[in-house]
């Protein structure tokens, strides 16, 4: 049930409007009615009251890349507990990936995801769809039906597109529909048995490493092939400062390309993969791609700054305990990443490296213009009320245990972290609140 809900002295910043005031905001009816003196627009009805006093409102978090694991796996994740995880880390929509069982590939799976979804879902959940049938990476799915169905971009992550001319066709096909490709740049010849950065830590524990090359040699291929189709190619989960550059270059060069990249690979290094011992490996670290080196988070952090990244993904992957308690080799990839997320990045502005404004708009307006959903990721008045509150200096100790979602795996267990989200509004409605 949706209620009148009225945010007052909080500092309202709108990346898509240019605003950072001291202002109230009005919801009524789902949507945003009022912004800045309410008095006149304000209903008969109940009104919720939310002090925001020393807190940023902005628009909700839009998150591009998402695993929620349904259907199919879950014991990892499901679509309730992975929605109210996203609320509690501050994310209104998130855009769900399509390597579920049965995969994304058909109109029919498509719509039964959808079904799945409004029945429930805590927030807006966006379908992607597979590039091909079954993400084998051999015949590409009938994109207009998808399409159709209400997909927003299409990818067989956790997969590359291993052939050219199958990728070459898939963007053609994609860019008559308008949809984004989002691939996972991984060269597998390159990466093959790798479970780490190639690098000094690897050597020292004799372990394969994954090079940069594997990354950069995909991205370079994908960067070619967009520029000859004129279709939008998105690259997932950028990782190294090769690639950042190889994407800055296409983009000086006008081809449709955008890019996204994780919390983790903004601000941890391959460094995070030692335990505290100094003499173990932390699965929870364990990432593809892999977490990289100090120059590489750095490049990262200046190509978001500029704009050469445009948004902040997740990348958030769940998994059982029993696929991360096994030992660094033959644990599982990935980072429960939606319930940390915020605190992550806000280190980049406490430490000087980004304005706060530039930030939110990687959050909001960047993901929503790269999925082309105008009616998201702002506070205009009559847009949807999709609003999270938090506050930039409020300190917590992550805790796995805590967590909303299924996956508990995250490298910054014990972590003392600076930023918390307060509130998140979806639909009219309080999805998330810190009561104090």
């Amino acid at each position: 049930m949706q209620e009148n809900i009225l945010i007052i002295g909080g500092r309202v910043m709108d990346p898509g409007n240019g605003l950072d005031a001291i202002a109230e905001v009005l919801i009524a009816d789902g949507i945003i009615v009022a912004i800045g003196d309410t008095r006149q627009a304000r209903p008969s009805g109940p009104t919720h009251v939310f002090d925001a006093h020393g807190m940023i409102v902005c628009p909700g978090f839009i998150d591009l890349h998402c695993h929620l694991r349904e259907p199919g796996f879950e014991e990892k994740e499901t679509i309730s507990t992975g929605t109210r995880a996203a609320a509690h880390g501050g994310f209104t929509t998130v855009c769900a990936m399509a390597n579920t069982n049965p995969p994304s590939d058909t109109p029919q799976a498509v719509e039964a995801l959808k079904h799945k979804i409004a029945l429930e879902a805590s927030v807006r959940v966006l379908p992607i769809g597979c590039v091909t049938v079954g993400r084998a990476g051999e015949r590409v799915v009938d994109i207009p039906d998808l399409e159709y169905e209400g997909v927003v971009a299409l990818s067989d992550d956790g997969d590359p597109v291993r052939d050219p001319e199958v990728m070459r066709e898939a963007l053609t096909n994609a860019q008559t529909c308008g949809l984004p490709i989002i691939d996972h740049c991984e060269d597998t010849d390159l990466s093959r048995r790798g479970v780490m950065n190639e690098g000094h830590i690897a050597k020292r524990f004799g372990l394969k490493g994954i090079p940069a090359a594997a990354e950069e040699s995909m991205v370079a291929r994908d960067i070619k092939l967009a520029e000859q189709t004129g279709g939008h190619l998105h690259v997932a989960h950028v990782s190294t400062a090769g690639s950042a550059e190889l994407i800055r270059r296409a983009r000086d060069r006008r081809v449709h390309v955008t890019a996204e990249a994780t919390p983790h690979h903004l601000t941890l290094t391959e460094e995070s993969v030692v335990g505290e011992n100094g003499e173990s490996l932390n699965p929870d670290a364990k990432v593809n791609p892999p977490l990289r080196t100090a120059d590489d988070v750095k490049a990262l952090v200046t190509a978001l700054k500029e704009g050469v990244i445009d948004a902040v993904a997740t990348d958030h992957a769940p998994h059982a305990e029993t696929e991360k308690k096994c030992g660094f080799k033959a644990a599982a990839f990935g980072i429960s990443g939606l319930e940390t997320a915020l605190a992550s990045v806000l280190a980049l502005y406490h430490n000087g490296n980004m304005e706060l404004m530039t930030l939110i708009e990687r959050l909001t307006t960047g993901p929503a213009r790269i999925i082309q959903q105008t009616g998201l990721g702002s506070l205009e008045i009559g847009s949807p009320a999709d609003v999270t509150i938090f506050d930039t200096d409020a300190e917590w100790v992550v805790d796995p245990g805590t967590f909303v979602s299924k996956g508990k795996n995250t490298p910054l267990a014990g972590r003392r972290l600076r930023g918390r989200v307060m509130a998140t509004i979806y639909g009219g409605r309080f999805r998330h609140r810190v009561m104090r």
